[in-house]
Formats: structure tokens, sequence, C-alpha cells
């Protein structure tokens, strides 16, 4: 009866840990494709000099994530993108707790872009 409660209990929290945090929007490539263009939004790639050197968006700046993220508009949307969803999300998050309202996290990530 302990070891099945113990079970329920972390299913419970891997699955609340997967849980998008409140006021942090998520969108798909595809949706990415219909905004990449938009001026009015500040768009960041957090993976490291060298994986953003290998393969990027042209309109994402690299700013990798554990660096400052101080300099960026607190006016405009900021899309958040990594290699597969996981440092962009980390990075939503960060930027949420500094005060970021509008922000959107790319899931899938790199991964998931097709180059056309």
């Amino acid at each position: 009866m302990g070891l099945a409660i113990i079970v329920v209990l972390i299913i419970v929290f891997l699955v609340w840990r997967r849980m998008p945090t409140n006021g942090i929007k998520s969108i798909s490539t595809e949706k990415l494709r219909d905004i990449v263009n938009d001026e009015g939004k500040v768009f960041i790639d957090v993976r490291t000099p060298g994986e953003y050197k290998g393969r990027n968006i042209r309109q994402f700046k690299n700013i990798p994530l554990g660096s400052s993220f101080s300099k960026l508009p607190k006016d405009k949307e900021i899309v958040v993108i990594c290699q597969s969803g996981m440092r962009s999300s980390q990075a939503c998050k960060q930027l949420k707790k500094f005060g970021y309202e509008n922000i959107t996290n790319v899931r899938g990530g790199m991964s998931a872009w097709r180059d056309d």
C-alpha cells in the first residue's frame, strides 16, 4: 500500500512539472512560421553559441540559458526557442520571475522546426 502511494505521488509530481507555468503561452513551430516576421515581438534562442551557429532562425538572437535577460524589453512579447523546448521552458519561467508578462515558448524547439 505504501509503495503505491509513493508511485502515485511521483507520477503526480512529474505531470505537475510538465504543466505550463501560468502566464506563459506555448506555440508550435507551425504557428511560429506565422509570427516569425512580426517586428513587434522579440525572438531569443537560448541554446549554446555552438548550437546556434550550427543552425538557427535568422530572426532569433542568441542569448544562452544562464545569461542575463535584463536588457530585453518588458513591453514586447518575448518568444523563446531552444533545441527541444526544455531549456526555453526554463528561460520562460526565469523571465516570468523577472517580471516579464508576455512570454511564449516554442514547443519542440529547433528539433521540430523545418527549414523551407
